[in-house]
């Protein structure tokens, strides 16, 4: 898979459907990663797991995930040994409150979705967390409940407070200090209480100026008679922020102590968050879990291209047993391209774990590789310039194309001379079909049509076209090529029978020259799928886990998409050694799964060194094995200088 694909097929605008049916942030990141495997079973856990999701959300619409919160940051924080705050407790106490209703939620549903059920004996509750923090937290701010000290000291705050407004309104209502006051309330400037006082009078009030306005006609004076009373406040408000850090230090504390467990609660309500997303994802689609393989045998029915309108017209497609190639003719207009993208983005869906809009009994194969080249070819003249990018994407296409590819063309071979596109696009899917590709490939040439006809392994199909009305239907015809209907439109619209006359005689010339071409190329080629090497039986195991591996192969390691090369074959308690990120690791067979032989990856006679040691080892390898190497002495100098290496 690559971006052009993901690109071309429209997987993004799938993800971002998925993500409208998060609940928290923490599902949404998943459906950000979310992209095809290609491990067969893996596919088909998913599969199970999106099914199983959906089947409790026929039973149970309204799952307990509202009010989810992503608390990474918040466990970033106390990894890094801070402290958590009001704000960061109550997200963590919402959090915690999901993870134990989900946890009941899911007992109940042990029959309808036992994996997804499964996934709640790895979600440990808090009570005591959620309980301490409930009772210690109050808004945004920590609760005078959370201790007797904080309480006493916010009392005293409290009176402290009322005497020094008291005080100061005092000032405010006194006759002797009227004209002095630019406005009769009570202030707070810094952190402390003040009046405030007309620039000119400031000297007849007995404080301390704290602060002056935007134009500088008024100051704000703290009265000398309750220095002492604000004194006291700041030395009782400094005593409440150090007993509100200790309270809060020691929840965060205590969540810290429990780190690992909290963590896993956030991947599994990551992973419930996403897989249900997926399971409404499937409800709004009316999807269906397809049946995989991985024989390179697709067949559709019924199916839907998942971003058009549900009143588009369904897909019936087969490709794989019979025939590895098709090709598919019509009218521009006529569904050939939404075709393509429906087979396509389907075939990712399903890799991805997808539920797809088709009928039961639809069946997808797993492949390596989708390479697609998918662009506007309904201009009426295309540059050089788009043509030679085509032609480069379909070399691109044809060099990495092998079994397990599904390649998918549009209108192949056009954007040139016609008789030269024709024969183009016959050799590029003669090309993709010798090389063992599934092909799927669109054309308005006639000659493909007959290339098509006369090839085992391809077919033709076509876009169904109503002559009654001139439009297009939308619907793929299996083993059929579509007719021409230019012609037949120029006459229902009015074209002269001297005109079409003329056309029909052009045609005809030119297909009797075209036809004798193309017959002798047909005729003297003899298309074969490439002989199957004798590897490919171990290419069948590469899900089990009895295959012997040799020096060379690429593995798998565990359950991820992981690499690393084999060094050294099974020992007698099945480890083998992988050479993986520069180093050499040993692993048990029952970690490995093959990833591609040796025989696909190096040619015959490789030497295999390398890969796995630089040049001055391999050197010393290959003097001592020639005799170069005279003494113990050069022999120890050697091999330190290979090992600085």
């Amino acid at each position: 898979m690559n971006k052009k694909t993901f690109g071309t097929l429209e997987f993004k605008k799938i993800k971002d459907k998925i993500k409208e049916y998060t609940a928290s942030d923490l599902g949404k990141k998943l459906v950000d990663d979310l992209s095809p495997i290609t491990d067969l079973n893996g596919i088909k856990n998913l599969l199970n797991l999106t099914t199983e999701a959906r089947s409790i959300l026929g039973k149970s619409p309204h799952i307990p995930l509202l009010g989810l919160h992503d608390i990474e940051d918040q466990i970033r924080k106390i990894e890094k040994g801070g402290i958590l705050y009001p704000d960061d407790l109550a997200k963590v106490s919402s959090f915690l409150r999901g993870c134990s209703k989900m946890k009941k939620f899911m007992i109940n549903q042990d029959y309808t979705g036992p994996t997804l059920s499964s996934y709640r004996y790895s979600i440990t509750e808090f009570q005591d967390i959620e309980a301490e923090i409930e009772s210690s937290i109050e808004g945004s701010r920590v609760s005078s409940k959370a201790s007797s000290q904080l309480s006493r000291i916010r009392k005293k705050i409290d009176l402290t407070e009322v005497k020094i407004e008291q005080k100061l309104q005092a000032i405010l209502n006194s006759s002797n200090y009227k004209k002095y006051i630019q406005d009769f309330f009570v202030s707070k400037r810094n952190g402390r209480y003040v009046i405030p006082v007309k620039v000119s009078y400031k000297n007849q009030i007995d404080g301390s100026v704290i602060d002056s306005s935007a134009t500088g006609s008024t100051v704000f004076i703290e009265p000398s008679s309750i220095t002492k009373m604000t004194n006291e406040l700041s030395l009782l408000k400094a005593q409440e922020e150090s007993e509100e850090y200790q309270i809060l230090a020691t929840i965060s504390g205590y969540i810290g102590l429990h780190l690992k467990e909290i963590k896993l609660n956030l991947e599994v309500m990551a992973e419930y968050d996403f897989i249900f997303a997926k399971g409404k994802y499937s409800n709004s689609i009316n999807g269906v879990e397809a049946v995989v393989n991985n024989k390179d045998f697709i067949k559709i029915i019924k199916g839907r291209h998942p971003l058009l309108e549900e009143d588009a017209t369904p897909l019936d497609f087969k490709i794989g047993k019979d025939y590895r190639t098709l090709v598919i003719t019509g009218p521009n207009t006529g569904g050939k391209t939404v075709a393509l993208k429906t087979i396509g983005l389907l075939t990712l869906m399903t890799q991805s774990g997808l539920h797809i809009p088709a009928k039961k009994g639809t069946e997808i194969s797993i492949f390596e590789k989708i390479l697609v080249d998918i662009g506007d070819q309904q201009s009426i003249e295309q540059s050089l310039s788009t043509f030679s990018g085509h032609i480069k994407n379909i070399i691109e296409i044809i060099n990495k194309t092998k079994y397990s590819t599904l390649i998918l063309l549009d209108e192949v071979g056009t954007g040139t001379d016609p008789s030269e596109g024709a024969g183009l696009a016959a050799s590029i899917l003669e090309e993709l079909y010798r090389r063992g590709g599934i092909t799927v490939a669109t054309t308005h040439y006639g000659e493909i049509k007959d290339f098509a006809e006369q090839h085992n392994g391809f077919e033709n199909g076509c876009m169904e076209f109503d002559a009654t009305t001139l439009k297009p239907l939308y619907r793929l015809l299996m083993g059929r090529a579509g007719k021409s209907n230019a012609l037949w439109i120029a006459e229902r619209l009015g074209m002269s029978n001297r005109v079409l006359d003329k056309a029909r005689d052009y045609i005809n010339t030119r297909n009797s020259i075209g036809q004798d071409k193309i017959k002798y190329k047909i005729d003297k080629v003899d298309i074969k799928l490439p002989q199957k090497k004798e590897n490919d039986k171990r290419e069948s195991l590469k899900n089990s886990q009895t295959i012997e591996f040799v020096q060379g192969d690429s593995v798998y390691i565990g359950n991820s998409d992981n690499k690393g090369i084999v060094y050294k074959t099974e020992d007698d308690n099945g480890y083998y050694i992988v050479f993986r990120k520069e180093q050499f690791e040993k692993i048990h067979k029952k970690r490995l799964r093959l990833h591609l032989s040796k025989d696909d990856l190096y040619p015959s006679g490789y030497d295999l060194d390398i890969i796995f040691f630089p040049y001055e080892k391999r050197k010393l390898k290959h003097d001592l094995d020639r005799g170069a190497i005279r003494d113990v002495r050069e022999y120890r100098e050697r091999v330190k200088e290979a090992k600085n290496e």
